[in-house]
């Protein structure tokens, strides 16, 4: 890590107090720096599926997997043009519509067993997340890491998993669009981070293992895939949300059982409607905890969990860091 980390700081195709770092062209010496940073050694290691840890965990850990921030960065000033908004500005936070009537929790479990009762949308493993993290430095502004990731898994227990920076030019579109023989294809520009095949494996541990479709048996779950010894707080619950759905695309009564461990959470309010940022119409329920904001969107007709969102609720200036700014989200695909 600490050679791949040096071949980043020599390589700095963009230095931060260039004029061209905002907008326009690299030179010849930059794009030489870059290509040499792209097709050496560790610039197309991947996310590997890991998850990074929550805003209840100290300063949120913002700077994860910084190797991987600087270099899907760098794509992303390549991939912008001169005319274009390049990726490292942070989106917007998602804003709740003003003439929404916001639904409690417990309507929506309502809503979410109903789905169930139908037998409609089964448990499938693999995921299909599209997300966003901001690295953290004490003396360089915040830089971005947007992704898209597709994991399937195959009847051998050997899974794909394939991760792309978002394109830059359009922010919030999709990247990567299922087929119907189950392999993700790239639907617009996007680069790939890495495309990996991994062999048959196999855990009956959580998370690996199925999620139960029972509320109790859920929150045991999932109190065993985050390794806690006492029952998880509201945080640490959306946490292991988090986790769960990073590993599988929930059925419907899978929904309705986490549905209904959120509704019990304590802290939750519901603050009425939102578009998540795939175009999605959802409800939107936050979570205050010390220093940051936590958004979680679900589906208002069969409570499905759509997003989460961290926001930041106070000012860390060592950081560059403004209350209200995003600090990470995903947005879960069926």
């Amino acid at each position: 890590m600490a050679d791949e980390l040096e071949l980043l700081r020599r390589a700095n195709p963009v230095p931060g107090d260039d004029a061209r770092f905002g907008e326009g062209p690299l030179g010849h010496e930059a794009e030489s720096r870059l290509h040499h940073l792209m097709t050496g050694a560790g610039t197309r290691a991947g996310t590997g599926g890991e998850r990074r840890p929550g805003p209840s965990r100290t300063r949120l850990v913002w700077a994860l997997a910084a190797t991987v921030v600087v270099a899907v960065t760098a794509t992303a000033l390549l991939l912008a043009g001169p005319s274009t908004t390049p990726a490292v500005a942070a989106p917007r936070p998602l804003v709740v519509r003003a003439d929404s009537t916001p639904v409690p929790l417990d309507a929506l479990v309502e809503r979410a067993e109903r789905d169930a009762a139908d037998g409609s949308g089964g448990l499938r493993k693999g995921t299909h997340v599209q997300s966003w993290s901001v690295g953290m430095s004490e003396d360089k502004p915040p830089v971005t890491l947007p992704v898209e990731r597709v994991v399937r898994w195959n009847a051998d227990d050997s899974h794909t998993e394939l991760v792309v920076a978002t394109d830059p030019r359009h922010p919030g579109r999709r990247v990567l669009s299922d087929a119907d023989d189950g392999r993700p294809r790239l639907v617009d520009d996007g680069h790939v981070i890495s495309e990996q095949t991994f062999p048959p494996s196999w855990s009956d541990a959580p998370p690996q293992s199925p999620p139960p479709h029972d509320a109790t048996r859920l929150g045991a779950y999932l109190r065993e895939a985050q390794h806690l010894d006492a029952p998880p707080t509201t945080s640490e619950l959306l946490d292991a949300t988090a986790v769960l759905l990073d590993t599988w695309t929930l059925g419907a009564r899978e929904n309705a059982a986490l549905a209904r461990l959120l509704a019990d959470a304590k802290g939750m309010r519901s603050v009425g409607q939102v578009t998540d940022r795939l175009g999605r119409l959802g409800q939107a329920y936050v979570y205050d905890g010390a220093g940051y904001r936590r958004m979680l969107i679900m589906d208002p007709a069969t409570g499905a969990v759509l997003g989460l969102e961290a926001t930041a609720a106070v000012d860390e200036p060592e950081y560059g860091v403004e209350a209200g700014d995003v600090m990470d989200y995903s947005a879960w695909i069926r």
